[in-house]
């Protein structure tokens, strides 16, 4: 229990928390990374998702396509933007890396999400006389939302424990409270360092399961 009570205490110095490289700082720098690497992604892969979805065609070759992406290590293709001209564009390397990683989870399960709609419902929407877009927006986004929110949510935690490589290229995040411990071999610093980096996670994890709990809410009350 010693390196807990280490770690606890390491967490609990007010000085640890302010400054240029303390823990207010840190947080700010890895939520920014996490989340501009997010949004990209986001707004990259859901709606070609989505839309493969609809068609029912192509999807599954972009999705195998993207799957690749899940076998190539994202501090291999950090490093190797790193000895590109992009190696003095600040962030930048590193939320490409980011956005490499978590397109992914994203295309696939908003793909994914919209095949596995019933058909019957699907027909029934366009017997009614629905246009494509109007069996899209009111049948088959609705009914995809559980399984493309579980691809944002796996995205958003594997995004925020990730962005911690920033710190191996001298960038921000929590990431850099961990290599400084391992630097000065306080094995405290470096536990308190993934608490933080686990405790954000856990964060996201929670506020996005509130975000989609709440959808789900206004679903129903739309249906009454």
């Amino acid at each position: 229990m010693g390196i807990v009570t280490d770690a606890w205490g390491w967490l609990t110095t007010g000085a640890h928390w302010t400054g240029a490289d303390g823990i207010g700082q840190r947080l700010a720098e890895h939520v920014y990374v996490s989340g501009a690497a997010l949004l990209v992604a986001s707004a990259l892969a859901l709606p070609l998702g989505l839309w493969l979805g609809h068609l029912g065609r192509g999807g599954a070759l972009a999705v195998n396509v993207s799957n690749v992406g899940r076998a190539i290590p994202v501090f291999a293709v950090l490093a190797l933007f790193m000895v590109s001209p992009l190696r003095n564009a600040g962030y930048v390397p590193t939320v490409v890396a980011l956005v490499l990683f978590a397109v992914p989870p994203l295309l696939t399960n908003a793909y994914v999400g919209v095949r596995e709609v019933d058909r019957a419902a699907v027909r029934a929407a366009r017997g009614m006389g629905m246009t494509g877009g109007q069996v899209f927006l009111r049948v088959e986004l609705p009914l995809s939302r559980p399984v493309v929110m579980t691809g944002i949510r796996s995205a958003a935690v594997q995004v925020v424990a990730t962005a911690t490589i920033a710190a191996m290229v001298g960038q921000g995040g929590l990431g850099r409270i961990i290599t400084a411990g391992f630097a000065t071999y306080d094995t405290a610093q470096v536990v308190a360092g993934a608490v933080l980096v686990a405790l954000l996670a856990l964060l996201v994890e929670g506020v996005l399961v509130g975000v989609d709990r709440l959808f789900a809410h206004d679903g129903r009350s739309i249906e009454r």
